[in-house]
């Protein structure tokens, strides 16, 4: 792809831009500036991957993926930021969905730990799991806000904190499993999915890439389940005091 083809593609953002700006949806700004930081970061990763692609070295790997994985929490756990220790529970969240999904891809034999594989498949995971992450913890805000009196009137009537928020906390998984459920869903009959399309057009077969992209689908369904199910039953707990009090705002957003 020629330069030139790539500004004109960006066109698109520009696009986007302008909607919002138009319709005062106030997110040019963000959305500007998430473009310009994806471009600097993608280039930059570029760079480095061409550096790092020898490293053979499981240490090196390890305090690679870690460093992503800090990156991740720091910026999912902005999301969360009414929760106390937000950045540490999306951390924990990603780091340990990210961690057994890695661990069952290379027990099946799917992966082998080679930087060609670890580093790209780990920034899907890591990145993944990110997004459920921090709609989990948007999504957990806004439902222990507007289930306020529910949770309260639970908590009066005898309920431990895990009883009054378990229906918030349900909701959240849900939400934040949606679009990874979509996806799913729609593989092969709405959109072909990234890995499979980069595949066939490199060359490869169809129905090989097709078990790579099932591969894939699968690992992107079990880190974002497992991250979602670690960040809400730890956040949760964090929407309580000691004398069970909520902590969020009513009809938190």
């Amino acid at each position: 792809m020629e330069n030139e083809s790539l500004l004109m593609s960006y066109g698109l953002v520009i696009g986007a831009i302008l909607i919002s700006f138009y319709n005062q949806l106030k997110i040019e700004r963000e959305l500007f500036w998430s473009s310009l930081r994806a471009t600097v970061q993608l280039i930059a990763m570029g760079f480095v991957l061409e550096a790092i692609l020898d490293i053979q070295n499981p240490l090196y790997l390890l305090l690679i993926l870690l460093f992503m994985c800090t990156v991740a929490g720091a910026i999912s756990g902005n999301r969360g930021k009414e929760i106390s220790g937000s950045h540490w529970i999306a951390f924990a969240g990603i780091f340990i969905g990210s961690l057994v999904t890695f661990g069952v891809l290379y027990a099946a034999g799917v992966i082998e730990s080679e930087t060609r594989y670890v580093i790209p498949l780990g920034g899907m995971i890591i990145g993944n799991s990110m997004k459920a992450s921090s709609l989990s913890l948007n999504r957990l805000i806004s439902e222990m806000g507007h289930q306020r009196a529910r949770i309260e009137t639970l908590l009066a009537l005898g309920a431990s904190s895990k009883q009054a928020a378990l229906n918030a906390v349900g909701q959240s998984v849900k939400a934040a499993m949606i679009p990874t459920m979509d996806t799913m869903k729609t593989a092969g009959l709405v959109h072909f999915p990234g890995i499979m399309t980069g595949f066939i057009i490199a060359g490869g077969s169809p129905m090989t890439a097709v078990k790579f992209q099932l591969a894939i689908m699968y690992m992107v369904a079990g880190a974002t389940g497992t991250t979602c199910l670690i960040v809400t039953l730890l956040a949760y707990r964090q929407c309580f005091t000691r004398n069970l009090q909520l902590t969020t705002r009513r009809g938190a957003a």
